[in-house]
């Protein structure tokens, strides 16, 4: 049998150790898609997925097409005569026409242990509903929204220490991994992808901006979940005299009773700080159940802070209320 010609997808930092893996393993990768460059950053400059500068490192052929379809751009991909595509957050939803075109399928990374989270954001979904465990699963695309047949499956747990960034890292690598375990088996026919459960399906919708916003009227276990899950992006926000404050590490804890968004020095309140954290933790903040005492902070246009640092920098604080972000 002929060396199998592969297409990879990605485009962020997620795709970059499948990329690598497969570069490394010998895989005979002939082309790699990638999302078109984007402004990013204060200066809005215009900058190139992780995938792209990988693949031009190790010398591989890009294409960044603004949507893969229609005539022209299947036809491209096909002039690659791929006999298997491997997708890893490539960020677009591909047409049954490149679905059907490769003789192995079109195979996906995923960042959950589907049928749950299924969709564009499973490692926050996982956060804030507080599950114990996530994962990623090796599935075979079909014209569904990540409800194809499922080659392989592997588990983690969730740690209370875990955001998005940090799981997106792990998951990545242990994604790679089970990729390149999966890869021969399947290509050699030994491997018969499982339909999910689709009783077990959940579903996982892009994250927005305004997800971010802080309801402190909600529970502080709800809103600590928020605070790992939309770090790094869109990171959970508050108002303080109406300037907007980013929260960016926080623990929930019980105490007393203080009024949703009330700021009480911890001396005040009786609570100890967090074990080990104990020269960054300065306050607590009331919210619908329990408390939330921030650990990091950052106020608008400025560094990240801790909790102490920020509470130095302001006069009054006791007494003063975080309000809904703008």
């Amino acid at each position: 049998m002929s060396e199998p010609r592969l297409v990879f997808m990605g485009s962020p930092e997620f795709a970059v150790p499948s990329l690598r893996g497969l570069v490394s393993a010998g895989w005979n990768i002939v082309a790699v898609y990638t999302q078109p460059d984007r402004p990013a950053g204060r200066g809005r400059r215009l900058t190139p997925p992780p995938v792209k500068l990988v693949a031009q490192e190790l010398g591989l052929p890009v294409l960044q097409p603004e949507r893969l379809r229609g005539t022209e751009e299947i036809e491209r991909l096909r002039g690659f005569a791929p006999d298997l595509i491997v997708v890893a957050a490539y960020g677009q939803i591909l047409r049954p026409a490149v679905v059907d075109m490769p003789r192995y399928g079109v195979l996906n990374v995923h960042a959950s242990l589907l049928p749950r989270w299924r969709g564009a954001a499973p490692i926050p979904a996982a956060i804030l509903a507080g599950d114990k465990e996530t994962g990623v699963s090796i599935m075979r695309i079909d014209y569904g929204l990540d409800t194809g047949p499922v080659l392989a499956r592997e588990a983690t747990p969730i740690s209370d220490d875990d955001t998005t960034g940090t799981l997106t890292a792990r998951l990545a690598e242990m994604g790679a991994a089970l990729l390149l375990r999966t890869l021969p088996g399947w290509i050699a026919g030994e491997i018969a992808a499982v339909p999910q459960d689709e009783t077990q399906a959940t579903l996982a919708p892009p994250i927005k901006k305004e997800d971010a916003r802080i309801d402190w009227t909600q529970p502080a276990v709800v809103l600590w979940r928020k605070v790992r899950a939309y770090n790094p992006w869109p990171i959970a926000t508050t108002v303080l005299r109406g300037e907007q404050v980013q929260i960016l590490e926080g623990v929930p804890a019980t105490g007393p009773a203080l009024p949703p968004g009330t700021i009480a020095p911890l001396a005040e309140t009786g609570i100890a700080p967090p074990t080990g954290r104990e020269r960054e933790a300065a306050f607590a903040v009331g919210t619908g159940e329990g408390v939330l005492i921030p650990l990091r902070l950052r106020r608008a246009g400025r560094n990240a802070v801790t909790a102490a640092e920020f509470a130095r920098g302001l006069r009054d604080l006791a007494g003063l209320r975080f309000e809904s972000a703008l």
